[in-house]
């Protein structure tokens, strides 16, 4: 499949994809694609109105199998000229980015709403989130040094996220505030946030030995995204999903007032009180 792939969409970079490493993209492809049918299956099994990590979980797993099928098939990358290394283009992955730009707040999101954090706090996290991978696309597509401008952006993003809030928040505030479940996420909250926040760390050291300094071929570059990716992707979600199994939903608080209100589907309760329900129960 991957000389198929190669032959279909030739590589447009000096530096570029080998047969190898499409075949390594598809192995991951098919990792997300068996993880997504399997959180699917989950999600269906849990009744409506107490689904809303698990449909996260199928957000974050959609757009990686979609990312990880157009990197294997060769597409979603443009050359850009290398430094340190001659002359020549290298591919930059751009289809990686945006799947990052969506993936990398969701997972966060994922873990910070099991906390009880204000939203002021959640939101500020998920924008520098937001920010990393901006920079990052931004310094892998600018050919100059000032790339490295930009890493620093970056950088300074994830430690952000890292030292205030991974460090502050997730390792400190968020163990110690009242968690929206009560203490029966807490030790799988701990676990996880310290995972996420080692696998955040890595990313960066990634990005300059590859788009960054070019130090490593573009296969080893997928190998090593591809790795990390999983692991922060479908091996987290599952775990994080595994420990919320026991979990009673109601407990987060998280509440829609839309589809599951008794007022949606009986108009005339709404009339008889004068105002729509807020029901506890929400379809979220």
């Amino acid at each position: 499949m991957a000389n198929d792939a190669l032959d279909s969409n030739p590589p447009n970079a000096t530096y570029h994809l080998s047969t190898h490493g499409s075949d390594w993209l598809w192995a991951a492809f098919s990792i997300f694609g068996v993880s997504l049918l399997a959180v699917v299956g989950l999600t269906f099994s849990r009744p409506r109105g107490s689904r809303l990590f698990h449909q996260i979980a199928v957000v974050v797993l959609t757009t990686g199998s979609l990312a990880y099928f157009s990197m294997a098939s060769d597409l979603g990358a443009t050359p850009v000229p290398v430094e340190f290394r001659g002359d020549g283009t290298r591919q930059i992955w751009y289809v990686r980015y945006i799947n990052w730009f969506i993936t990398f707040p969701l997972l966060l999101l994922e873990l910070l709403l099991a906390t009880g954090l204000s939203l002021s706090d959640i939101f500020t996290t998920l924008f520098m989130a937001v920010v990393l991978v901006i920079t990052g696309l931004v310094a892998a597509l600018v050919p100059s040094t000032y790339k490295w401008g930009y890493y620093v952006f970056g950088v300074a993003a994830l430690f952000y996220i890292w030292y205030v809030y991974h460090r502050y928040v997730l390792l400190w505030h968020g163990p110690h505030t009242t968690f929206a479940a009560g203490g029966a996420l807490r030790r799988g909250y701990l676990f996880a946030a310290g995972y996420l926040s080692l696998l955040l760390l890595i990313y960066p050291i990634a990005w300059a030995c590859a788009e960054g300094g070019n130090v490593i071929s573009v296969t080893s570059e997928m190998i090593w995204y591809g790795i990390l990716d999983i692991f922060a992707g479908p091996i987290f979600l599952f775990f994080f999903l595994w420990e919320l199994r026991g979990v009673d939903y109601a407990s987060f608080g998280l509440h829609s007032g839309k589809y599951t209100d008794k007022s949606a589907f009986h108009p005339q309760t709404t009339q008889a009180t004068g105002s729509p329900s807020t029901g506890a129960a929400g379809n979220v």
